[in-house]
């Protein structure tokens, strides 16, 4: 069986959002960095269910701004809906709105083409790139598969069988991350039965209630169920091993010549002013930079991707494309 590498930079991210009202910050107004105080009423829109790589993400990112004291009264609301497109349409009808932001990553870049959403990303304004992280194969504990091989095995005999569950509707990381797979080690995508739910919050319960055969996401969501011996993990999708799970295998070590990374970054509304961009970008800068966000890097396994403006802004534009290309390749885009 012929294998092809492929290697696919995704993601998810968060979305950090100035405080509807007049306490929000201005540029000449609790601006980070400048008068040493934090700036107030920040708050975060997740745009799809709690407990999620976004949500976690986002609630992590606000826990560090108030205890580095870079901002104060951080809220974090969910909008879910549609793949993250109801939350992606919120933000665009929001032009000019530089108090508001939203969480995103690859799986709203991807659900804008799938659910023919009117609203893209590359109408936002980028903010930053925050995070990246690997993918995981999961089996709940009692699963027949014991390796990674033995599902593929499987999961070759009969594609339509063994259903697959990811965190994030067709066009997202979770989606794309078995597709890939599955062209990998000679399956036709096409054959595979992916079930949707919306976001890690669901998914989860279905991979532990058996729902699925087994479940793919980012590897974080699943970490406190390993530790408790509820789910095992048949491989990630990195390079190389993961600390946090030291004895898992990468796809490449079983012989599979994939690799997966999954992003999460922030966007705001088009047409807000430059000062309010600076004001984002300053505390999340800030924040990058505490002890407290390094911290939460290295204990959920998180890798370090940050970069801001222009540079974000390039890389949403390349990973814009490259993900219209693969869904046309699918017939879902």
């Amino acid at each position: 069986m012929a294998t092809r590498k492929s290697v696919l930079v995704m993601g998810v991210a968060m979305a950090t959002a100035l405080a509807l009202g007049g306490c929000g910050a201005t540029a000449g107004q609790d601006e980070p960095g400048e008068d040493g105080k934090p700036v107030a009423g920040l708050r975060i829109m997740v745009p799809n269910s709690p407990g999620g790589g976004y949500d976690t993400t986002a609630r992590t990112a606000a826990k560090v701004m108030e205890d580095a004291k870079i901002a104060t009264g951080v809220q974090v609301f969910n909008l879910p809906g549609a793949g993250g497109t109801v939350g992606l349409q919120r933000t665009v009808n929001e032009k000019g709105n530089g108090k508001l932001a939203m969480q995103m990553g690859l799986g709203v870049v991807g659900a804008s083409y799938t659910s023919k959403s009117a609203a893209t990303l590359t109408q936002t304004t980028p903010l930053a790139k925050m995070i990246e992280e690997a993918g995981a194969v999961v089996v709940p504990k009692d699963s027949p598969y014991k390796t990674i091989n033995d599902l593929v095995a499987a999961w070759k005999a009969d594609p339509k069988k063994i259903a697959v569950g990811g965190g994030s509707s067709p066009g997202g990381p979770d989606h794309l991350l078995p597709m890939q797979l599955a062209k990998t080690v000679g399956i036709d995508p096409r054959q595979v039965n992916y079930v949707s739910y919306d976001g890690g919050g669901e998914l989860l319960p279905a991979v532990l209630g058996g729902k699925v055969a087994f479940g793919a996401s980012g590897f974080g969501e699943f970490l406190d169920q390993v530790e408790a011996g509820q789910l095992r993990v048949l491989a990630v999708t990195s390079e190389a091993p993961i600390d946090a799970l030291k004895d898992v295998p990468t796809l490449k070590s079983a012989g599979i010549d994939l690799v997966f990374t999954n992003w999460r970054g922030i966007v705001a509304p088009p047409g807000i002013s430059d000062a309010d961009k600076k004001v984002w970008i300053d505390a999340l800068t800030k924040m990058h930079e505490s002890a407290e966000w390094k911290a939460e890097l290295a204990k959920r396994g998180w890798t370090d991707a940050f970069v801001t403006g222009d540079e974000f802004g390039a890389f949403l534009t390349a990973q814009d494309t490259s993900v219209a290309d693969l869904l046309k390749q699918l017939g879902l885009a």
